[in-house]
């Protein structure tokens, strides 16, 4: 962790604590959020938007040593962080990938897509993006969207269980399963 520069840890600290909080795993779920993904060691997965790793370490764990996990974000100072940390406490199965122009390139097909709280953050034309992101599935590969629900976010960082029905389905999948035992945000999983 030492290994990146004084501005990069702190930069990442302070983003970490505004993703995730004290108090993020009573409302956040983390252990129900993952029994949906229904994983299984050896798997691929994605964690779209990934921040500060809440869940990609839980993935890690989940597809254990010989399963892989890509912690997909923008922001260098949170891949950055990730790998470090990566590094630091044995998890060779994560790797980090920064996404160009709103391009997505993943180096081998995957079975699971979880992106928590960053549907709103994903490209205006999210339909073509996840058109695009079914040549990256494997067979009977599932996307999982947890994302907050307007009434309890503001700014912009919500949006309606409706909309990313509609997103996917233009987007040729279909809904396997809602979940509402989230109590900020919805739950869908989606396959092709």
């Amino acid at each position: 962790m030492n290994k990146l520069p004084l501005m990069v840890r702190l930069r990442a600290a302070l983003k970490r604590a505004a993703y995730s909080g004290p108090m993020r795993d009573r409302w956040q779920r983390p252990d129900e959020v993952l029994a949906i993904l229904d994983l299984e060691p050896g798997q691929r997965v994605v964690d779209l938007g990934a921040g500060g790793g809440y869940f990609t370490f839980r993935l890690a764990r989940a597809v254990g040593q010989d399963g892989r996990v890509f912690a997909v974000d923008p922001d260098r100072d949170m891949l950055a962080w990730i790998a470090a940390r990566s590094d630091r406490q044995g998890y060779p199965q994560i790797a980090t990938i920064q996404p160009h122009d709103g391009e997505l390139e993943l180096p081998e097909p995957v079975d699971r897509i979880l992106t928590v709280n960053a549907f709103h953050h994903l490209p205006e034309d999210r339909a073509p993006y996840f058109a695009q992101l079914a040549d990256a599935l494997a067979p009977g590969a599932r996307i999982a969207i947890v994302e907050a629900q307007p009434r309890w976010f503001l700014f912009g960082h919500a949006t309606e269980p409706e909309t990313i029905r509609r997103t996917l389905t233009e987007a040729g999948y279909q809904v396997v399963a809602e979940h509402d035992f989230l109590p900020r945000q919805s739950l869908t999983v989606f396959e092709r």
